[in-house]
């Protein structure tokens, strides 16, 4: 672990435009930027204080940009509201699998909030980070032994997935183990988003079916090294709809129920996550408050329908805390025009850095950090320098018309950008900073090229 210190940025121009002057220089395209953004009198876009120009000249590009303000925002939306409308004991968890890093942890644990794990690596970064065992999930379907004993060790609490996990963890016991689980199940609950991020069908590689829970209660039942605690369930990814969450909520209160017959007393409920954000300005998903509030009402009716007292309620959000808190900065390079085509405008990132477009043909919005206030002359096609013809970040981009060196910014990144980088063409992954009142801390480190060769072997003979 490397100790960074904080590097002061001075705002481009002297000051803020006042607020008043912001709403007019800020467009609807640039309103999905963080909380703290700002176009300064040079005309740059400024993020937590800091000229996001001067963040690129002295930590180079592609820049993962965190705004403090904007994650730590979102915690407490969750956090509070989850108070507020819940009458029973409640834990929000940060699912970590969105951006898992030292910094990250910290921070999302400094506001209350847990966190959930899907391997290893994850587990093993939130205890460094200082996040305590009792507020940590390991979810996976496939965990491994050394996971599992990882976890075991450390205490957190393991989201069983199958019969597999279930045999594992009854090897892995000792007289006096008491290993803390919960038991993840498919619901078979339906919902409009992406093939590849639903996860709550029946038709899903995540879960016990739900045809087998009196079988499996019946089977933890009787394992004395496992404390069951209660039942987990997640119906997928950037989902705007509520009902499918009510829905979810009253068939888990079910699951209590049946619980009670085999002696089992399960006192958590957790109904995942899976609140979209807005990407776009078409996108419309419910607030941060509003679906908390559906959630906590629905499970307080459906307990009061069972005659069951409330669980301990909990939600992963990932993706609606940290996803418009962070931006990713590139140095514009090439272009190239084919008439009566298309105009490619290149970058020096892409999908090394931000592989979901190509992946899950995620639509992303941009603009140009040292034009600001300029006309969007151009529609373009953002491209990035990889060797893919499909490396493509954005289609159809309004911009002012850009020269190389220009600073492009694409907006809410902080979600399975990082998380899902890689080294593909040997490209070194991208630093981050954190950046708030004017301050900006280095959380990652720019790979060097030493870095790729790091765990490259090399056979004597081919010396």
């Amino acid at each position: 672990m490397v100790s960074t210190h904080p590097v002061k940025v001075q705002p481009s121009g002297n000051q803020y435009l006042s607020p008043s002057q912001d709403s007019t220089n800020i467009s609807p395209n640039q309103q999905l930027l963080p909380l703290t953004a700002r176009v300064n009198r040079d005309d740059f876009l400024e993020i937590g204080g800091c000229d996001v120009t001067k963040l690129v000249q002295q930590f180079g590009s592609p820049l993962y940009i965190l705004d403090e303000t904007t994650l730590r925002t979102a915690c407490q939306q969750y956090r509070d509201t989850f108070k507020k409308y819940y009458k029973g004991e409640s834990q929000v968890l940060y699912a970590s699998k969105a951006w898992n890093c030292l910094a990250v942890c910290a921070i999302v644990a400094s506001e209350g909030l847990g966190i959930d794990v899907v391997s290893g690596g994850e587990l093993y970064t939130a205890l460094e980070a200082g996040v305590s065992p009792e507020k940590i999930y390991l979810h996976g379907n496939n965990k491994s032994r050394d996971e599992l004993t990882l976890a075991i060790e450390s205490g957190c609490t393991i989201v069983v997935d199958n019969w597999y996990e279930l045999h594992t963890l009854v090897e892995l016991a000792t007289t006096n183990t008491n290993i803390r689980i919960m038991l993840r199940l498919t619901p078979g609950i339906e919902c409009h988003t992406h093939e590849y991020i639903r996860t709550g069908h029946l038709d899903s590689k995540f879960g016990f079916d739900p045809n087998d829970l009196e079988e499996v209660f019946a089977f933890v039942s009787k394992q004395h090294a496992l404390n069951c605690v209660g039942v987990h369930a997640h119906i997928g990814s950037q989902i705007f709809e509520r009902q499918p969450h009510r829905d979810l909520a009253a068939v888990m209160v079910q699951w209590l129920r049946d619980a009670a017959k085999y002696n089992l007393e399960l006192t958590e409920l957790n109904v995942g996550g899976g609140l979209g954000i807005k990407y776009t300005e078409s996108d419309d998903p419910p607030s941060i408050e509003e679906w908390s509030k559906a959630i906590c009402e629905v499970v307080q009716e459906a307990c009061a329908a069972e005659n069951l007292p409330l669980p301990k309620l909990l939600c992963e959000p990932g993706r609606s805390l940290i996803a418009t808190a962070c931006v990713t900065a590139y140095t514009i390079g090439s272009a190239k025009t084919i008439p009566d085509i298309r105009t490619y405008v290149t970058i020096d990132g892409g999908m090394s850095d931000n592989p979901r477009p190509i992946t899950y043909q995620s639509v992303y919005r941009t603009v140009v950090a040292n034009k600001m206030s300029a006309p969007l002359t151009e529609t373009v096609t953002v491209a990035g320098k990889h060797c893919e013809s499909g490396d493509i970040l954005i289609k159809n981009a309004p911009l002012p018309k850009t020269e190389p060196g220009d600073v492009l910014v694409v907006m809410a990144t902080g979600a399975y950008n990082y998380s899902m980088a890689s080294n593909y063409n040997r490209l070194p992954r991208s630093a981050a900073v954190l950046v708030a009142n004017g301050e900006a801390n280095l959380i990652l480190q720019r790979e060097t090229y030493q870095d790729i060769i790091r765990q490259d072997c090399l056979p004597e003979k081919l010396k």
